[in-house]
């Protein structure tokens, strides 16, 4: 999975923001119950990039929420 820049979240509106923010939140949720598991070898070390771009789209979201 690609990390995202912070220009392209910039970019996006907010209905694509949300939208892309469940998509991460639900595949942070996918890895994370396969390293309980144990089956998770590629994507170990993604977690937490994955966390931080959650962590960005929600501070884009709040910054946009607090200017309106």
């Amino acid at each position: 999975m690609a990390r995202l820049k912070l220009k392209t979240l910039r970019e996006m509106n907010d209905t694509d923001l949300s939208q892309k923010l469940s998509e991460m939140k639900a595949d942070l949720a996918k890895v994370r119950s396969e390293q309980t598991k144990g089956t998770l070898k590629k994507h170990s070390g993604e977690i937490k990039y994955m966390r931080r771009d959650i962590a960005r789209m929600l501070t884009l979201l709040n910054e946009r929420k607090a200017k309106a």
